[in-house]
């Protein structure tokens, strides 16, 4: 069964910068696109930032030019570097995972699969 797991939130002050890490512990390579998502308190959720299984990259216009979403092709991981940070960046960040995730002798096809959650909190 796969699962995402994020860390990397935290409190930092505004212009500050933090990078967010979502991995799946046991499973070695993906085909897969993964996506960011956030939810601030009392707010929806919302997309943050796309990769595609290619490595296409897309991201909502409230973050670009300041994160930047990448994947380790050695293994599964996604990550989230945020720049710049703005007290309105403040949310718990999620990351979303749909496709195939494979280990030695095992696949597990998801549609989706989501982490738990990491807290980022953006200070003024």
């Amino acid at each position: 069964q796969v699962q995402l797991v994020e860390s990397g939130g935290g409190s930092v002050q505004a212009g500050g910068s933090l990078r967010l890490s979502c991995t799946a512990p046991g499973f070695t390579w993906c085909s897969c696109g993964m996506d960011w998502y956030r939810q601030a308190s009392g707010k929806q959720r919302e997309w943050v930032s796309s990769i595609s299984g290619d490595g296409r990259t897309s991201y909502a216009d409230s973050v670009k030019g300041r994160f930047t979403i990448s994947k380790d092709k050695a293994k599964v991981a996604l990550y989230l570097q945020m720049n710049s940070l703005k007290p309105e960046d403040t949310a718990m960040y999620s990351c979303r995972g749909v496709g195939t995730y494979c280990t030695a002798g095992y696949c597990s096809a998801v549609s989706p699969v989501w982490g738990q959650g990491t807290q980022v909190t953006v200070s003024s």
